[in-house]
């Protein structure tokens, strides 16, 4: 049996949010097809799990060095908060490959030396903290994350070290080729599902059916994404919308409250979430940032029916083959309205299991990693 030592930014269960949906469903992958699995996770807000011992031959506990010295550092916070001599005496008491989790767990490639290490880049981290100051509304939270952009970016080159990146999207594998990365991989995200589980939909009447926008609704790219489609697309609309996610910000209750039409689900459980994006007649999707692969996108086309989405939203994939992609207010609306009207079929199901199934299962994944091993 093939080992490997996995070592996660954060506890990976429950699965309830982007990069832990990614690590954990790749542990699952990985389990099924008998890769003995080591877990070294940080751990900060998230209880230990026994869902993960039952999954991993071993998993270990560290503590995430958080405050004000760690920020004080030249290592980019989300390093610097993350190193534990302790992980490193656990690395070394074998030779098993080792797979970093992100750009924040790669203070190992510092420490450990004649070892196959490899690096699962969920982002370009500069690019996406960069972007994410842009739509920062509070000053110092802006000026934190301007300030670690720069960090991220000298940080960066530290991954050459590694014996392979494996990028989420073609446009993230071209950036780390262009900076010497030894080896690029494209492997995208894991995900909830196996299998396209989309329902058909035969509207008998122009109307029937909802919209829905479903997303972490604390995060600023979301919120700045909900109140442009507020603005622009739900305001004035005759169709009827959904707006659903974890923690709303303010902005999103207040925006919401004003029409008519939307209606806000506040952290609604897995169950409740399932279901919203089963019974869709369109779900959409909008991002200012095309950064990495976003896992919303492809838990709605592996569940949902139509997918109306952005430019940045597919950018870097082959994801927009199957969804509708619009930009500005105008051309939403529009397309909106076509697809409010248009059944959702079987061969649109069949489109997209042609696509998902070659190149974005978390079967196929894990057989991309153990070919590394």
């Amino acid at each position: 049996m093939k080992k490997l030592h996995i070592v996660s930014f954060n506890v990976p269960y429950p699965a309830n949010y982007g990069g832990v949906i990614d690590v954990y469903y790749r542990i699952k992958a990985l389990r099924n097809i008998g890769v003995d699995v080591e877990l070294h996770t940080f751990q900060y807000g998230r209880p230990e799990s026994e869902e993960l011992r039952e999954l991993c031959g071993e998993v270990h506990y560290y503590h995430r060095k958080t405050g004000i010295f760690s920020a004080l550092s030249s290592r980019p916070y989300i390093v610097q908060s993350r190193r534990s001599e302790e992980l490193i005496d656990n690395l070394e008491r074998d030779d098993a490959p080792i797979l970093l989790e992100g750009l924040h767990c790669c203070y190992v490639l510092e420490r450990i030396e004649n070892r196959r290490v490899f690096v699962r880049a969920h982002n370009v981290e500069h690019d996406y903290y960069s972007r994410l100051a842009d739509v920062e509304k509070s000053l110092f939270r802006k000026m934190y994350l301007r300030s670690d952009a720069r960090k991220l970016e000298r940080y960066e080159p530290v991954i050459r070290k590694a014996d392979a990146v494996l990028a989420v999207t073609e446009s993230d594998a071209d950036h780390f080729r262009s900076i010497g990365c030894k080896k690029v991989v494209l492997m995208p995200s894991s995900h909830i599902d196996d299998s396209v589980v989309s329902k058909p939909s035969r509207l008998s009447m122009e109307g029937e059916g909802y919209v829905l926008y479903h997303a972490d609704l604390s995060v600023p790219e979301n919120v700045e994404s909900v109140l442009f489609l507020a603005n622009n697309v739900f305001s004035g609309s005759t169709h009827r919308f959904v707006v659903a996610g974890r923690n709303p910000a303010p902005a999103v209750v207040e925006a919401i409250a004003k029409l008519p039409n939307a209606e806000l689900r506040a952290n609604p459980d897995e169950e409740q979430m399932k279901g919203l994006i089963a019974d869709a007649q369109v779900i959409m999707m909008t991002t200012p940032m095309p950064t990495g692969l976003k896992l919303k996108l492809l838990n709605s086309l592996y569940a949902g029916r139509h997918c109306l989405v952005n430019s940045a939203m597919v950018a870097g994939t082959k994801l927009g083959e199957v969804c509708t992609v619009a930009d500005s207010g105008q051309d939403l609306r529009e397309a909106l309205d076509r697809l409010m009207r248009t059944p959702f079929t079987a061969d649109d199901i069949r489109r997209r299991e042609d696509l998902l199934g070659s190149l974005y299962s978390n079967q196929s994944n894990a057989q991309i990693l153990v070919s590394l091993l």
